[in-house]
């Protein structure tokens, strides 16, 4: 059993900056990517960014420059530095893991989603 406990998001000015984390706690053998999805109403589920265990980053070209994707491998942890968010933004925010529970099986999991809002 995996789980994936996100914190952060809110309600945030056009402009504004934000921060989420992630913790994963369970049953990790090793993690091999962690990352953020976003859905926005009537839209379907993007990536925003990721960032596996050997360092390299995958950002939407949305966020790019605006958004900073870091992992506390210790700690099984992930955050996203939200910068110079635009109403285009909200959404609600996933928690993405791809690790494995033992040496052979892998799996993904999600967390609950938290809400990101960008309004004036």
């Amino acid at each position: 059993q995996v789980q994936l406990v996100e914190s952060g998001g809110g309600l945030v000015q056009p402009g504004g900056s934000l921060s989420l984390s992630c913790a994963a706690s369970g049953n990790i053998f090793r993690v091999v990517a962690m990352g953020w999805y976003r859905q926005a109403p009537g839209k379907e589920r993007e990536l925003v960014a990721t960032k596996n265990s050997g360092g390299g980053t995958d950002y939407a070209d949305s966020v790019k420059g605006r958004f900073t994707i870091s992992r506390d491998n210790a700690m099984n942890t992930v955050y996203l530095q939200m910068n110079s968010l635009k109403p285009e933004d909200t959404a609600v925010y996933y928690c993405n893991a791809r690790l494995y529970t033992d040496y052979v099986n892998w799996d993904e999991y999600w967390g609950q989603g938290t809400r990101v809002t960008v309004s004036s």
